[in-house]
């Protein structure tokens, strides 16, 4: 058994999460868990030792010494640089400047430590313990606030030359459209949290004009991104038209990611897992249309299975990659 402890750090609140893995069959389970509130502490000095002070009350909670840890996993917002363990300037982390959290917390409990963005990390935790197990080949999608990928490539985590792998909201879909990472026409204008409430306003006048104004625009002008899927799942006309148009993209964008990386899953989360009928109706037809028969043979399509956890997992997955790439390191690999 190896004990794993996980930092998610997050704009709004932090956590520092216990868990233990059995070395047999790989499996996790979170033992304890202690959050704070990020807003409560100044800047990265402050929120890492309120976090310290948490990890080591959970510890001695739970009878564990700090000598009894295997690794340590951070999954946090980019930018970062996950090779030299530095948290760059994240814009919801005010005060967070080329912090070296890998070489602070490695220096507090003596043990190996890793850092992953939070798509990586989450990618890890459906890959090690939810939907992705025993994959070698996934595309994890983050499908909430914004779209962004975790890749995981021929059995091991592949984040590029610089950390910028898998910043597939970027694409471009459409010559225009509602805009996501400032491009019009992007696949996270088109899906996401934000751009489905982006798309809401791009479309508005001219889907009034066509048809008028739907109960949902009545009730509110400026619908969000949870209001519209449950109008669509309730027959509004413009939420279906939203959500559809959102299908359509979402179709586009993962029938490229078939094509071009030949994964055995893509597990998405968020606003596809809370509305999976939905989507698989309009999708699936797409998918076998545009993409490779060969390619597509091998791929399903599933809703993250992690939930509202996925972020305490995406902790402990970031930890136990650390474990693994410091035993590969000790016998030379």
């Amino acid at each position: 058994m190896m004990y794993l402890l996980g930092y998610d750090i997050g704009g709004t609140k932090c956590a520092a999460i216990l868990g233990v893995c059995d070395t047999e069959d790989g499996k996790c389970r979170i033992i304890g868990k202690h959050g704070i509130a990020t807003a409560d502490f100044f800047g990265y000095k402050g929120v890492m030792n309120a976090l310290f002070s948490e990890s080591d009350r959970l510890l001695a909670e739970y009878g564990i010494a700090p000598s009894e840890l295997h690794a340590v996993g951070v999954s946090c917002g980019g930018p970062l640089d996950s090779n030299k363990g530095v948290v760059l300037s994240p814009p919801n982390l005010p005060d967070w400047d080329n912090v070296p959290i890998v070489a602070d917390i490695e220096r507090h409990y003596r043990v190996t430590a890793r850092l992953s963005n939070d798509a990586d990390a989450c990618a890890l935790a459906e890959w090690k313990f939810g939907a992705g197990f025993g994959c070698r080949n996934m595309i994890f999608l983050t499908f909430g606030t914004g779209m962004g990928a975790g890749l995981i490539l021929n059995g091991k985590l592949y984040s590029g030359a610089n950390n910028m792998a898998g910043e597939v909201g970027h694409i471009r879909l459409a010559e225009d459209g509602p805009a996501g990472y400032g491009k019009n026409g992007s696949f996270e204008g088109f899906c996401s949290g934000g751009g489905l409430a982006a798309s809401a306003l791009y479309y508005k006048e001219r889907f009034i004009s066509e048809h008028g104004k739907t109960p949902l625009l009545e009730r509110n002008p400026y619908p969000t991104a949870k209001e519209l899927a449950e109008a669509a799942r309730n027959g509004d006309a413009f939420g279906r038209f939203i959500l559809s148009n959102c299908a359509k993209r979402l179709a586009q964008g993962l029938s490229i990611l078939i094509d071009i990386l030949n994964p055995e899953k893509i597990v998405i989360g968020s606003i596809y897992a809370r509305n999976r009928d939905f989507f698989n109706e309009i999708i699936l037809p797409i998918i076998k249309e545009e993409t490779l028969p060969l390619s597509r043979s091998v791929c399903d399509i599933v809703p993250a299975a992690l939930g509202e956890q996925i972020g305490d997992y995406a902790a402990l997955g970031t930890a136990l990659l650390s474990s693994e790439k410091s035993e590969e390191s000790a016998n030379g690999l």
